[in-house]
């Protein structure tokens, strides 16, 4: 390999990777026993649920070590946005652990893979010799659930043989109710309005002109289309399902259950949202999923994780909020009052 792609992919790559070799894995579980009681945690929960309004924000806990668990809604469905990267990861790594696929498998990604969206790799490859890079399978992993990248993740779903088959491997390890339908260079022009990707939309500066010369009302159409549609959702049951089976090694090898959960928990996204509402000392693995804003309308933001308390009692959480008007920060402080809450109703 060339010298300047060497340092390239050093400079760029290399830190995912080591922050994953250097971080700690949550502690062990302790003796103690946590109790979860849902009428406390309802009349906890009502007056967060009335200050996200017009919005809609579910919550939901489940206990890792016992049983138990409850959410302020079980069946509404709401979109997944870039959470869906955390059971694509596991399901790459469950190729890995059936020996259909090597961590150190090298992917070659090109100029037409590029995406405008959040993606350091598409910059990457845009500043390589010959607009190519060959990374391994590991590193790909890396950035999209560290960074939510959504090139990686797009080429991740292609060596999966695409969502239908990430949401058949979700079924078939008993997690119902949540579904992947589409890539991301499907999904994302779709729900801004402007249908199908084209090949100049790879280049932010015209994805962003074709976007804003879009007028108000099909956008507005296209958002509220969006909050209707089942594709590319989840119930809270199930993202907690997933969660639950992920912490408890029912999806994955040792080995590559623990590698998802030092990704999970290395993450430098969303530190005001679960993590701000648990008490210090808190470890979280988790993952975040935002939509964009469309003329004042936010139609997802979310944080999903595991939670190991400091004296080791550990449970799983969802926080989804859908059809938010509040800001940034206001969105991110009810997700962690949300976290916050249940917290303080746990026995």
């Amino acid at each position: 390999m060339p010298a300047s792609r060497r340092d390239l992919l050093t400079s760029l790559f290399s830190a995912a990777t080591l922050s994953v070799a250097g971080c700690a894995a949550p502690p062990a579980r302790g003796p103690k026993a946590l109790h979860i009681e849902p009428d406390a945690l309802a009349r906890a929960f009502a007056p967060v649920a009335a200050r996200a309004r017009p919005g809609k924000l579910n919550v939901g806990v489940a206990v890792l070590d016992g049983q138990g668990q409850w959410c302020a809604d079980e069946t509404g469905l709401y979109p997944l946005q870039s959470v869906f990267k955390a059971p694509l990861a596991a399901a790459v790594l469950a190729l890995v652990d059936a020996g259909q696929l090597r961590l150190n498998d090298r992917v070659r990604i090109a100029d037409e893979d590029r995406e405008p969206w959040t993606s350091r790799l598409s910059d990457a490859v845009a500043a390589a010799p010959g607009r190519i890079l060959d990374l391994p399978v590991a590193d790909l992993i890396a950035l999209a659930v560290q960074e939510s990248d959504n090139v990686a993740a797009d080429v991740l779903m292609r060596r999966i043989g695409g969502p239908g088959a990430l949401t058949a491997w979700l079924v078939a390890h008993g997690v119902n109710g949540m579904r992947i339908d589409r890539y991301e260079r499907e999904a994302q022009p779709e729900i801004a309005g402007l249908g199908a990707f084209r090949p100049e939309w790879r280049d932010r500066a015209a994805w962003i002109a074709a976007r804003d010369s879009l007028p108000p009302a099909p956008r507005e159409a296209a958002a509220a289309a969006y909050l209707d549609d089942s594709r590319d959702t989840s119930t809270a049951p199930a993202a907690l399902a997933f969660l639950k089976a992920l912490a408890l090694g029912q999806l994955l090898k040792p080995e590559s259950t623990a590698l998802m959960l030092r990704l999970m928990t290395a993450t430098s996204l969303g530190p005001h949202r679960l993590l701000a509402g648990l008490p210090p000392g808190t470890v979280l693995a988790h993952k975040t999923g935002t939509s964009a804003t469309v003329l004042g309308i936010t139609p997802a933001t979310n944080d999903v994780g595991l939670v190991t308390l400091p004296d080791g009692r550990r449970f799983a959480v969802v926080a989804l909020l859908k059809g938010s008007t509040g800001t940034e920060a206001q969105r991110e402080a009810l997700i962690a009052e949300g976290a916050r809450t249940i917290v303080s109703t746990l026995g």
